[in-house]
């Protein structure tokens, strides 16, 4: 019996001990039930959060992806309700910020125009399209509760997951198992990626469809990156810049009276047309452009952008975002601008300089919403864990080799004719800028026989429309109206 007794001690002493470890479960779900009220009306819907496998060749877990999963209740039709797949990007970044500020069913305490308040928490969305879809959002390999298996070491293999095609090929297969234990391939499906997220959903239209036989109604991107005009540099990536520069310098009252007074709207069309049509082709001249020619595009560059002539010529027509960010207020306040929101201010350890010494909005949105996710998830939803929620996690080195994403969206849309494109960006985004996209958009089609299938929305503010009150809304109803008008209604798919 002492024995007995003993044994018996230790195996709880043990269990208590595994419980203390820092791991997750690699396949559990907690169901909680939780009401909303949206454009006015009121209901009742269902959160599950968990975490589902990512299997190996074998059948084997390599990795568990937490998401969380929204359905609203008392749907007597579900397979004909359409679900809406979630991401963001990085990469690198956790499903938090369209999660808990864009499209789900609760929102950060934060301000009209989306600057920090304590304290910090959740509220009510009632702007979002949970009226109308169901949602899921998903957190990729090592990013928020998401983590490898072993979560590190020499065991893992990292190139079946931190690279372009690597991380689309097991999302895909992920995200065959989630729509099957949901019972969701009768629902129309779209989904939506923000930054470099876009990159992303590119890429999965057409390895969902492809490989996992899995046809989509929309895909959304939320300012995307495309790393085939960011990361390449030359004369597109660097002209496309000037209309950021427009709207940056507009918001900051940077620019000459004459267009100051005029709305933002109003001046960005010229900002647009003179890009495309003389600042491309001068810039793509290089040294052998004439002095007369530099002098004149230099000139009319600094009345679009805010910044001296001087300046863009010490640059040879070539301005970095980063001496921008850093020198539009120089001589003005003082202050820098922000990267992914030039709305926001930075208070720099010295006013010279050709970069910012930090990002004044990100740091920002951290204050917001580091505290507002570990709260959410743990006390409303439930889903307790000691495992850190990675707002950035390592992923790194990222391979970005063989990037076909845009002619795979391309190829994707000439397959399956349901299919619709719906691009977001904000004007004052100077990561991933609403001009960039745009080109982005017309880049995928170059043929121009799919363009009524496109759209694009633009927004008064930045990287993260939503965060602004008055854009939250906007958005959403744009996310919404898109996905009225982009199901099928009965039509059959053929050209």
């Amino acid at each position: 019996m002492k024995r007995s007794f003993l044994f018996s001690l230790l195996i709880l002493g043990l269990n208590i001990t595994l419980s203390q470890n820092r791991k997750l479960p690699i396949d559990t779900v907690i169901t909680t039930q939780h009401s909303v009220t949206v454009n006015g009306t009121a209901f009742t819907y269902t959160a599950k959060t968990g975490t589902q496998p990512v299997w190996d060749e074998l059948g084997e877990p390599i990795a568990s992806l937490h998401y969380t999963y929204y359905t609203r209740n008392n749907i007597k039709d579900r397979a004909s309700r359409p679900l809406l797949i979630s991401f963001n990007g990085g990469p690198g970044s956790g499903s938090v910020w369209m999660h808990l500020a864009y499209t789900g069913p609760r929102i950060l305490k934060i301000d009209d125009e989306g600057y920090p308040v304590q304290p910090y928490g959740v509220k009510q969305n009632p702007y979002s399209i949970l009226d109308v879809t169901d949602i899921v959002y998903v957190n990729p390999a090592n990013t928020g509760y998401s983590r490898t298996i072993p979560e590190s070491g020499k065991e893992v293999d990292r190139s079946k997951f931190f690279g372009i095609n690597a991380d689309i090929k097991y999302l895909a297969e992920w995200l065959n198992t989630f729509v099957t234990r949901n019972n969701r391939w009768s629902s129309p499906k779209y989904i939506i990626g923000e930054s470099y997220g876009g990159t992303r959903v590119m890429g999965l239209a057409l390895a969902l469809q492809n490989q996992q036989w899995m046809y989509l109604n929309g895909v959304i991107m939320v300012s995307p990156a495309d790393y085939k005009v960011i990361r390449v540099g030359g004369p597109v990536s660097s002209a496309l810049n000037l209309p950021y520069y427009t709207a940056a310098a507009w918001y900051q009252k940077a620019l000459d009276s004459d267009l100051q007074q005029k709305d933002l709207l109003d001046i960005l069309p010229e900002s647009e047309a003179f890009t495309i049509n003389t600042v491309l082709p001068a810039i793509a001249k290089g040294g052998f452009i004439s002095e007369t020619e530099k002098n004149t595009v230099a000139e009319k560059m600094a009345y679009y952008s805010g910044l001296s002539k001087k300046e863009i010529l010490d640059h040879n027509l070539v301005v970095p975002t980063s001496y921008f960010w850093k020198g539009l207020l120089r001589d003005r306040s003082g202050n820098t601008i922000g990267r992914l929101d030039s709305r926001y201010l930075g208070i720099d350890k010295q006013i010279s300089g050709t970069a910012p010494d930090y990002n004044p909005e990100l740091t920002s949105w951290l204050h917001s919403f580091t505290p507002a996710i570990n709260y959410y998830l743990q006390e409303e939803l439930q889903f307790k864990t000691d495992i850190k929620y990675n707002m950035f996690g390592p992923v790194r080195p990222w391979d970005n080799k063989d990037d076909d994403t845009r002619d795979n969206l391309r190829q994707a849309m000439a397959q399956n004719p349901y299919l619709h494109v719906l691009v977001q960006s904000g004007y004052y985004d100077g990561a991933t800028t609403y001009f960039n996209a745009k080109y982005t958009m017309w880049q995928v089609d170059p043929s121009g026989r799919m363009r009524d299938r496109f759209e694009f929305k633009g927004y008064r503010s930045g990287h993260m429309m939503y965060l602004r009150k008055e854009d939250l809304q906007k958005a959403n109803s744009d996310i919404r109206l898109f996905i009225e008008k982009t199901m099928a209604k009965g039509k059959s798919a053929k050209y």
